[in-house]
């Protein structure tokens, strides 16, 4: 399981690399068929918004694998090990709920609702764009439960240290 996360960790960051690629090439078409040729393009507008909605999902997957979210934990600290266990797992299986109703069970249903509607701007249709939720609530929900298990086997501390790791 370990190996596979670390796999996915690496396909996420760089799948979140040119995502990131594309939307500053996009958004600076944008800005110079705007600016310097006085055409503004409609599609670019489009493409920036769907690429920024991936760019955002596939990242929060990404913080989410390596337990960055943001944690208010100063009071969590005090508490014995047996409690900041217990908390740790209980957040973990509220982020995998919302994972699952939200992202899982909202986005499919979003996915199919939209799969056939026409977008203005780009020559692709809107449903295959939204399938960044469910992607990304498998990623969420995959990360979760891998986290949900090493805290509960011992091999990982349930409180994240704040300090930063340099790669």
């Amino acid at each position: 399981m370990t190996t596979f996360k670390k796999a996915l960790d690496v396909v996420l960051t760089w799948a979140c690399v040119v995502l990131f690629a594309a939307l500053v090439l996009d958004v600076s078409w944008q800005v110079f068929a705007r600016q310097v040729l006085n055409q503004p393009s409609g599609w670019s507008e489009e493409l920036a918004k769907y690429l920024f909605i991936w760019l955002g999902l596939f990242g929060s997957a990404l913080v989410f694998g390596e337990r960055g979210h943001i944690a208010v934990d100063f009071a969590v600290k005090k508490l014995p090990r047996t409690g900041q266990i217990i908390l740790a797992v209980v957040v973990q299986l509220a982020i995998l709920a919302f994972t699952a109703l939200v992202l899982l069970w909202g986005g499919f249903r979003v996915v199919t609702l939209a799969w056939n509607q026409n977008l203005t701007g780009l020559p692709v249709n809107v449903g295959p764009l939204y399938l960044a939720l469910p992607i990304a609530g498998v990623l969420i929900a995959f990360y979760t439960i891998y986290h949900l298990v090493r805290i509960l086997t011992g091999a990982e501390n349930p409180i994240e240290d704040a300090e930063l790791e340099i790669l």
